[in-house]
């Protein structure tokens, strides 16, 4: 083989070529958290609801006023990233880039790894803590069982937020469509209506993350239940999935709920307000045991679908 022709072999498969090495670069090259861009994204998130949330509007006012809002920064940052894709050199480098900036898995992975051993060793102070950071809901009242609850749910829609629908939108649309979804993420967890200033504000950018979390988390849901118990888990899936609020992340949360007998779900506490939410999957309450098991069952289908993902960018 010639230079000329491997170097056309890499550029024909220069998506999987991405995909693998910003994978590699995500776990070699961390970025921290206060440089990472969607921390200045979130300030900017912050600030311009600040300047048109107003909680004196009507609420379909103010409604209006978080669709405009959630157009402005989502569809300002894509023409920039389209005009800008036409201006690069090397279209590879700058879909690793954005992939790069989009993946989340690392500090998912890490984050595993203290719940697993804060609830091993019933460590409830340092759970609470950890889960502080990951959610918007109380924590400093958690129980052990509650806890256990949480880790669990957090982890799955972390991985399939942050890592599995990175990764689909990356095989839909490139590293434009992966960034662009993650920071769809960013805004519904921001603007999230469980906070009372963004009842009503926050509605809009968690409807739209609704629609593209759609397929990914389905077809994540649908692989975590393949093998064992596979036709009771796609029963429950079917029975529970669409009881959630969101159809995306219930799916999922009810087949890993099913899948190990795990209790999800249940009411939560959210700005000292209780939240009744449906009780997903089987009667075990998820210990640090049953957390590890969990993660480990993640990973396995993260590999499936990378193995799955590789196959198809490779024939496409």
């Amino acid at each position: 083989m010639t230079v000329h022709q491997l170097i056309e072999s890499l550029s024909a498969q220069s998506a999987l070529l991405v995909m693998w090495g910003a994978l590699a670069l995500h776990w070699l090259v961390p970025i921290s958290p206060a440089f990472h861009p969607l921390h200045w994204w979130q300030r900017l998130a912050f600030a311009i609801a600040d300047k048109v949330n107003k909680s004196n509007d009507a609420p379909s006012q103010r409604q209006i006023s978080g669709l405009m809002a959630w157009l402005l920064m989502w569809l300002s940052v894509l023409i920039f990233l389209i005009a800008l894709r036409q201006l690069v050199f090397l279209p590879a480098f700058f879909n690793l880039l954005l992939l790069w900036l989009a993946l989340d898995w690392k500090p998912l992975h890490q984050l595993s790894s203290r719940l697993q051993n804060g609830l091993a060793e019933e460590r409830l102070k340092y759970c609470r803590y950890q889960l502080s950071a990951e959610l918007n809901r109380d924590t400093d009242r958690l129980t052990l069982v509650g806890l256990g609850k949480a880790a669990a749910e957090t982890l799955l829609i972390g991985y399939g937020r942050r890592v599995i629908g990175v990764l689909f939108w990356y095989c839909v649309g490139g590293g434009i469509a992966a960034i662009m979804y993650r920071l769809a993420v960013g805004l519904a967890r921001y603007w999230s209506p469980t906070r009372p200033l963004f009842a009503f504000f926050g509605t809009p950018a968690v409807r739209i993350l609704a629609v593209l979390d759609l397929l990914p988390m389905r077809l994540f849901a649908l692989s975590i239940i393949c093998g064992q118990h596979a036709r009771t888990s796609l029963q429950s899936l079917r029975q529970q999935g669409e009881q959630w609020l969101l159809p995306g992340p219930g799916w999922l949360l009810a087949a890993a709920g099913s899948k190990l007998s795990l209790s999800l779900g249940g009411p939560v506490i959210y700005a000292g307000t209780r939240h009744e939410r449906p009780t997903l999957g089987g009667q075990i309450a998820p210990a640090g045991y049953h957390l590890a098991l969990l993660h480990q069952l993640i990973i396995n289908r993260i590999a499936l679908w990378l193995i799955v993902s590789s196959i198809l960018l490779g024939i496409l």
